[in-house]
């Protein structure tokens, strides 16, 4: 709380009279910002700060760009994270099968994503029983029991744990297309056991106890979560693969989850935690080191999402590297800022808002994450970049999960001075990283709170 001082030596800490007189001085109502504030209370700041001088035709060729894989729609729920993961394996699935027209199903990986992040938070409270209700770490367990954002890390957990199946064989529904109203109540219910768990402690049950009782709270999870997902299938029938010596012939084979996973979606002896490598672009922090942020994973026994921090050079090379060989990529950014969504289009120069506010916006990314101001908010399928006569890149494009009637045709394509400033997180291959970044991850993690400016799940 701010010590709030009433006394006439500390009058310019308070708006007086003299202060609102001084302030209202500053609109002097001319004609011109009459013109402006009638236009701006009408259609509202995006449209009047439309910069026309950067609005003409663009170039959306690139000179590297992997084949698609069909443009998802996550509509009105915060699985853009699951999205990406799941376009990335879905692109090998298609392969291998023979396809052009195949998706996995969000539904089945969500419905574990909810019930190992139910068990996260209340697992999480019987760790925490001896600390007070109100300390920074009890509090932020409370606040977040859980959501339908997530991160890579989810992906490679749940994939590996769970597998995944086809859309066909557990399709979306209502709720998983729209997760508000069903994420509040099962977050009401998480708390309600959350406190009880707390109480139950208090009264003296015995650690092994409270985990038996636990277990008993998550049945009704699991109950919930059928109710709003479905049931998903231990074992399914699916088209195999054609065999080249049948050629043109189909054979039916039943499948678990994890057999379809493992033949279909990564290669023989792949691990998507231990051969892939989280990279962060956040300058607020010193470069080259390790961060590791706590409760930021959806499994218990899973792993925090850990990432080297590097430069943004470093890291643009990565993912050219990664580009250049087919390999897509899972990125992250704070995707709203600077965006035309009509156009698909992710550049500084799209608005106008200093000419038409009359002010400047002029922190840099560093400060921008220090207040709270930018961050990691979506993921998406980095895809293909445009690079000029001396291998430097000029725009980059991504396949977001909006739907084919957003942007460039499911599409977002950003400047490279953009991408600079914006973009938080890519998720490469250790083939494609030099062997300066691997040394890095020899170190021992410097470990940040679950309420670090930069934790945020991509929604």
């Amino acid at each position: 709380m701010f010590d709030v001082q009433l006394s006439t030596a500390c009058a310019q800490t308070n708006i007086t009279p003299d202060v609102l007189k001084k302030l209202e001085g500053s609109y002097t109502a001319t004609p011109a910002e009459k013109a402006l504030r009638n236009a701006i209370s009408n259609v509202g700041l995006q449209k009047m700060a439309i910069n026309q001088e950067n609005a003409g035709a663009k170039d959306l060729d690139f000179s590297i760009e992997v084949k698609n894989t069909g443009i998802t729609d996550q509509k009105s729920s915060g699985r853009c994270w699951l999205f990406t993961g799941l376009n990335i394996l879905r692109g090998r699935a298609m392969k291998k099968l023979g396809t052009k027209n195949f998706v996995l199903s969000q539904g089945y990986l969500f419905f574990y994503d909810q019930l190992e992040k139910s068990n996260l938070f209340l697992q999480g409270i019987i760790d925490t029983r001896k600390e007070a209700i109100d300390s920074e770490m009890v509090r932020w367990l409370f606040q977040h029991p859980l959501s339908d954002g997530g991160t890579y890390t989810g992906v490679a957990d749940l994939a590996t744990k769970y597998g995944v199946v086809p859309a066909d064989i557990m399709p979306e529904t209502y709720v998983s297309n729209s997760t508000s109203e069903f994420c509040g109540h099962l977050k009401r219910k998480l708390r309600e056991f959350g406190i009880t768990l707390r109480e139950k402690s208090e009264a003296g049950m015995s650690e092994k106890q409270l985990e038996a009782l636990k277990v008993e709270q998550l049945q009704t999870v699991y109950k919930m979560l059928v109710m709003a997902y479905g049931v998903p299938p231990k074992t399914f029938t699916w088209k195999d693969l054609p065999q080249p010596s049948l050629k043109g012939s189909e054979s039916e084979r039943v499948f678990s989850p994890l057999d379809f996973f493992k033949t279909y979606c990564i290669s023989e002896g792949e691990d998507l935690n231990k051969d892939y490598v989280m990279l962060m672009n956040d300058p607020s922090r010193p470069f080259g080191k390790v961060y590791e942020i706590d409760y930021d994973r959806h499994v218990y026994d899973g792993h925090n999402w850990l990432y080297v921090n590097l430069p943004i050079e470093e890291l643009e090379s990565i993912a050219i590297a990664s580009l250049k060989d087919s390999s897509q990529i899972y990125f992250s950014c704070d995707v709203g800022k600077c965006l035309d969504r009509n156009t698909g289009i992710a550049d500084l120069k799209n608005f106008d808002y200093d000419s038409l506010l009359g002010t400047t916006f002029g922190m840099n990314k560093k400060q921008r994450i220090q207040t709270f101001d930018s961050g990691s908010t979506h993921a998406m399928t980095l895809m293909a970049v445009d690079l000029d006569g001396e291998g430097k890149p000029t725009k980059w494009k991504v396949e977001n999960s909006w739907g084919s009637a957003s942007g460039a045709n499911g599409y977002i394509i950003m400047t490279d001075e953009w991408f600079r400033e914006y973009m938080f997180r890519i998720v490469a291959n250790r083939k494609y990283c030099p062997a300066s970044v691997l040394d890095l991850l020899k170190q021992k993690p410097i470990r940040l709170p679950a309420w670090d400016p930069m934790f945020s799940e991509e929604d």
